[in-house]
């Protein structure tokens, strides 16, 4: 009996995301978003739909008034080219953010410490439906 509770224990820490599936022997890197939309901690970091790590914080510059994201990959994820970008996209219409990395084409790598360059924000929904009802509303009036 005692097994089978620490089995439900051990299956709901890798569900619920609260284990570090990373582990010590991954990198960490940065971004600066200008905006991050609902973005987590422990959110999912790709590389072509493939999970390659998670956010492990996200904090804001209160100089330059933008998120700094940083996320922990996994150590096999050595190869990644130094013009790498990061976006934040939506998992489904209402769905959870994560961030997607595309590589770009720079002979030199991203290593620990490394900081991304471009980033794309996070599309907020009601903003562009803010948008197509303002523009609706202006080019009904105007005939």
């Amino acid at each position: 009996m005692l097994c089978s509770i620490i089995a439900v224990l051990i299956l709901a820490l890798k569900v619920s995301g609260l284990s570090n599936s990373i582990g010590s022997n991954g990198y960490t890197i940065t971004a600066d978003f200008d905006n991050i939309g609902g973005l987590k901690v422990r959110s999912p970091v790709t590389l072509a739909g493939v999970r390659i790590g998670q956010v492990s914080a996200i904090k804001l510059d209160s100089t330059q008034f933008k998120a700094i994201v940083t996320m922990q990959l996994d150590a096999k994820q050595q190869q990644l080219p130094a013009d790498t970008s990061a976006s934040i996209q939506t998992q489904g219409l209402l769905g959870a953010n994560y961030i997607s990395l595309k590589p770009g084409f720079d002979q030199s790598f991203l290593k620990n410490g490394s900081v991304i360059q471009d980033t794309h924000p996070a599309l907020i929904l009601e903003d562009l439906i803010g948008q197509l009802v303002f523009s609706l509303k202006n080019s009904g009036g105007k005939q």
